[in-house]
């Protein structure tokens, strides 16, 4: 059951990232310099942004320990098929402040989150029982990480600007937004995926991630529910990049 449903998720999501390709070059978004890549796993936002558009730099973020042990296998043969981009992988956990938080990693998937999971929900209980029909394991180990911000990385590293952020960290979107600081001014375009289920203890809404991002002008111009979860992807833009879209 646990493979089937695995499959039936990747067959879906190869038409739902289709979409998101066709929009972004549909608006004429196919050059990048530089893209941060954040919750990278094992290399498949790499391998969606050097397949579907220019990218000079991808900088992938990481904070498994895990998780990373894959990606710098898989980094090699990139650098092989990628030989005209530059690909940076970093294992760094990145928040809204410097702290040390335990990081959930998940057996089934190697999935990971720094966010409370409610064991309680009903989705969570579907989840487990269909992964552990028996119920003779933990669902996820928990590992310490210490954590950093974008906005001291930003700095660190002399970045004038990032072309387009993906955030994809299973609930953690709003902290890491929130620790761009007046670097999120930098930013072009910033991808992300918000998960509307309670299997999350998420102590923010979607609607405290659009404040933040309008308030420092930004707009919403894509938005599509991701394929059997009720999981959404937004993709906003800085508003003095309109022009890209409206050609003028």
């Amino acid at each position: 059951m646990q493979k089937i449903i695995i499959f039936l998720i990747n067959f879906f999501d190869f038409f739902h990232k289709r979409k998101i390709i066709k929009f972004l070059k549909k608006e004429n978004f196919n050059e990048y310099e530089i893209i941060f890549d954040i919750g990278a796993h094992k290399g498949e936002s790499i391998d969606f942004f050097l397949n579907n558009f220019n990218v000079k730099k991808i900088i992938s973020f990481e904070a498994s320990p895990i998780n990373f042990e894959f990606l710098k296998t898989k980094k090699k043969k990139l650098d092989e098929k990628f030989k005209n981009s530059k690909i940076v992988i970093e294992n760094i956990g990145l928040g809204s402040i410097n702290e040390t938080k335990p990081l959930k990693q998940f057996y089934e998937s190697s999935s990971t989150t720094f966010s409370e999971i409610n064991e309680d929900s009903k989705y969570f209980k579907k989840k487990f029982n269909i992964i552990n029909p028996f119920r003779n394991k933990k669902i996820y180990n928990e590992i310490q990480i210490n954590l950093e911000t974008l906005d001291e990385y930003i700095k660190k590293n002399n970045f004038e600007f990032i072309n387009l952020i993906k955030i994809d960290t299973e609930g953690f979107e709003y902290d890491i937004l929130k620790g761009l600081k007046d670097n999120i001014n930098n930013i072009h375009l910033i991808l992300f995926e918000h998960h509307y289920d309670n299997m999350i203890k998420k102590k923010y809404t979607f609607s405290d991630i659009n404040e933040l991002l309008v308030k420092k002008n930004f707009i919403m111009i894509y938005k599509a529910k991701m394929p059997l979860r009720r999981t959404f992807e937004y993709i906003y833009i800085l508003t003095s990049h309109l022009k890209k879209i409206f050609k003028f």
